[in-house]
């Protein structure tokens, strides 16, 4: 496969882009970069309480954002294919759907006077599922604070991102919709993921897989 540059890899909580990033990364012999969710001290506290704590997580993930970008900015010429679990973007997205109005404006006056140059990637891949998917996995991934999630908190996300990519031009653009599939420990599911990847040179597409019960069954009726 050619060498597909700087890969990202987005989409809501649950939906496994963080394991599909390092699986690419594995797949390419590349620099990974990765979100660092669990490096924040204000997550929990969100989670629990977002009104309480919603300035500081997000002040804390638009300052740790900022200085990968410009990490990665210096390693630009060194490495020539990069995956990432996050879009530049995606902070104020967060910023626009978590924080009051009173603090949206001070949120932007600290972006303004932050220097991000971020690099173009060369494909986003735009992973999607129903919230009830996206909260088993979250219950099943065990991580306490994520389980103080409400159900409507992740709506809310979910249709954000779902209007964010809805006008996304900056970048050639996979949408996948992930929530019969498993990237990760399916070996047919990624190799068909590889296959849509490789075609996608400009503009906006769609992959939408069948799940594996469905193809074992559509496999067995064709030969039987």
């Amino acid at each position: 496969m050619l060498n597909p540059g700087f890969i990202v890899v987005e989409g809501p909580i649950g939906v496994g882009k963080t394991s599909l990033a390092r699986r690419l990364a594995e797949t390419f012999g590349s620099e990974l970069l990765l979100e660092g969710a669990a490096d924040n001290p204000f997550l929990e506290r969100f989670y629990r309480n977002p009104r309480s704590a919603a300035m500081q997580t997000q002040l804390f993930f638009l300052l740790q954002r900022a200085q990968q970008m410009q990490e990665l900015r210096q390693a630009d010429m060194f490495e020539p294919v990069r995956v990432a679990d996050f879009l530049m973007d995606k902070d104020r997205l967060f910023a626009r759907l978590t924080l009051d109005n009173e603090e949206y404006k001070l949120y932007e006056q600290v972006y303004s006077h932050l220097t991000i140059d971020v690099p173009k990637p060369d494909l986003v891949i735009y992973l999607q599922a129903p919230v009830e998917v996206l909260m088993k996995r979250i219950g099943k991934r065990g991580i306490p604070f994520e389980r103080a999630m409400e159900p409507g908190y992740l709506k809310s996300l979910c249709e954000t991102y779902t209007r964010f990519f809805h006008f996304y031009d900056e970048a050639p653009l996979l949408i996948v919709n992930a929530a019969d599939i498993n990237l990760v420990e399916n070996d047919d599911d990624y190799r068909a993921l590889l296959e849509q990847m490789a075609q996608v040179k400009s503009g906006r597409h769609y992959f939408n897989p069948m799940p594996q019960a469905l193809r074992v069954a559509s496999s067995g009726d064709h030969h039987g």
